[in-house]
């Protein structure tokens, strides 16, 4: 079996509807509507076609692709800059200290403000692998590839990457931080809004939701104890996004209230690690195992490789790697640690 990443294309709307059915609800990214999904692919191959090295509000849809078999099997996404159409809105917990002399006595409270903080800055995302593919660390290769990505076009991107997780439901698909906060002020599901925001946007939350902070004591204990919080399934993406030197601070979903994490691009351990070569022959193996990139924009494509050094500039690539790559000797690939 011979995975690689590449950019999507309309001929793969359907494998990539499916997978938007399989996601459960929550993923904003990755609705299981048609009609996003085709608006979405269609601004991927224009934002791949676009000969214009800046940050801008760019999609990149990339998929998993096992050519032999002509399957696709997973998908993940990469945005130039949030906020540049339309604000984007966080939460930021932030801590208030007050103190009362007659008391003798000194109390923090949380609160929640909402914030276009991190406006401007990248983002990774829309993250899915099929249920029947999660073994042999094809999670990581769709993950790691896209920051394999940002460094190959780095005037595309900012200089902070944000990637956003889905926040804990019940088994029914409802929020209960949805439930305690915004579902009180939009009449909404959390379903209907998660939907509403997936076609929509964000716009109605700047019309409806309140601007002053939020007491976190005044919202009940389960929507408290999920604030931060991850879903039960992006609890490996969590510990992959931290591995790269993604941090949590502090900064929440308004909707579901699950974690958002950030880091700067140049502290991103795939891209510090990121090496240049020269392929200068194909082997049959290879000393170290690693994921290696080549091509750029609509021609960029990663997989698993097996790569022996031969010096600071060049290296051999197995057959298999050299293959799904579409490269050949003498020309240049990126490879970091597996």
């Amino acid at each position: 079996m011979s995975f690689r990443v590449r950019p999507a294309r309309p001929a793969d709307f359907a494998a990539i509807y499916e997978m938007a059915k399989l996601t459960g609800g929550g993923f904003t990214n990755l609705p299981a509507d048609k009609g996003v999904l085709v608006e979405k692919i269609a601004r991927s191959e224009e934002s791949f076609a676009s000969a214009e090295e800046q940050q801008r509000g760019d999609l990149y849809l990339f998929v998993l692709e096992d050519p032999e078999r002509r399957l696709i099997r997973g998908t993940c996404q990469v945005f130039g800059a949030v906020g540049t159409d339309r604000p984007f809105y966080s939460y930021r917990i932030s801590t208030l200290t007050q103190h009362s002399q007659e008391l003798g006595k000194t109390f923090r409270n949380q609160t929640l403000n909402l914030t276009t903080d991190l406006e401007g800055c990248s983002e990774v995302g829309g993250l899915f692998l099929h249920p029947g593919e999660r073994a042999g660390g094809w999670g990581a290769l769709l993950a790691r590839s896209r920051y394999l990505f940002i460094a190959a076009h780095r005037q595309r991107f900012g200089s902070c990457v944000l990637a956003e997780l889905r926040g804990v439901m019940d088994q029914g698909g409802h929020s209960p931080f949805w439930d305690a906060l915004a579902g009180r002020f939009f009449g909404m599901t959390f379903p209907e809004a998660d939907a509403f925001n997936a076609v929509n946007g964000t716009q109605f939350i700047a019309d409806l939701m309140p601007k002053t902070p939020v007491y976190v004591a005044m919202l009940p204990d389960t929507a408290q104890a999920v604030m931060g919080q991850p879903h039960p399934t992006g609890r490996a993406a969590l510990r992959m996004l931290q591995e790269e030197n993604f941090k949590f601070d502090c900064y929440i979903d308004i909707f579901d209230g699950g974690p958002t994490v950030t880091a700067s691009v140049d502290d991103i351990q795939t891209i510090r690690a990121r090496r240049e070569f020269k392929l200068a022959e194909v082997a049959e193996d290879g000393s170290h195992k690693m994921i290696v990139s080549a091509g750029r924009l609509t021609d960029f494509a990663a997989t698993f490789g097996h790569v022996r050094i031969i010096d600071e500039g060049s290296a051999a690539l197995d057959a298999r790697a050299v293959k799904l790559l579409g490269i050949e000797p003498g020309q240049t690939f990126h490879a970091a640690p597996r």
